[in-house]
């Protein structure tokens, strides 16, 4: 078995496979793709990942991308521990709470809207920043409700131990942290994070434990 990982340290898609593999305890290489210096955009890695995102996982020599696709599959290839419970409805509710994470709350704040609101648009990072922390507000709000109002939610997202959902939330806030929000007005989500950052591979995996953290 040889994964290789292609990742940037703030990249909140590969925070979330950073914490996957290491709750399954997988060894891999890692290779470092610098956002901010264009490394996506090369033909070495572009022919790894067409869409020239990270993260990409190469898993025996075949390249999966899509950071969702990718947790999915490392939990249908190692099973143990589960990322997804087994019921379909409960299944059903993880990847509601993900996709809202990846699907609207990500994916307008991320670093090819923040250099195209600057560059196109004239915007300050000030301005930009607003912009993040405006769309982060929306969808925290959100979830507080979506989870908080929930009987199934436990020390985590779904129940007592992390799944999908919590994978894709923590970076999340990770990201709201980095605008200086703060977190403590959203008690669900914060009591979610603290009890993430009590176990070790959501630690490990942080920005700043990258050994290509700047």
């Amino acid at each position: 078995m040889a994964i290789t990982l292609y990742t940037y340290f703030r990249s909140s898609a590969a925070f979330r496979v950073r914490i996957a593999l290491a709750l399954k305890g997988l060894e891999h290489d890692d290779v470092y793709v610098h956002l901010r210096k264009n490394e996506q955009m090369s033909q070495a890695f572009r022919e790894v990942n067409p869409q020239g995102f990270v993260p990409a996982l190469v898993h025996d020599g075949r390249a999966i991308s899509q950071s969702l696709a990718i947790i999915e599959y490392l939990d249908e290839m190692f099973p143990d521990p589960p990322l997804l419970p087994k019921d379909p409805l409960s299944r059903a509710r993880v990847r509601q709470i993900a996709y809202a994470v990846a699907c609207d709350i990500h994916p307008i704040n991320n670093l090819r809207v923040r250099r195209f609101l600057m560059r196109e648009y004239a915007r300050t990072e000030a301005e930009v920043d607003d912009f993040m922390r405006h769309w982060i507000e929306q969808g925290f709000d959100a979830l507080e409700t979506m989870i908080g109002g929930s009987p199934l939610t436990g020390r985590f997202c779904h129940g007592d131990q992390p799944t999908l959902a919590d994978l894709c939330l923590i970076p999340q806030i990770a990201n709201a942290r980095a605008v200086n929000m703060e977190i403590d007005r959203w008690p669900t989500l914060r009591a979610i994070e603290k009890s993430a950052y009590e176990m070790p591979a959501f630690v490990t995996a942080q920005p700043k434990r990258q050994a290509d953290a700047e």
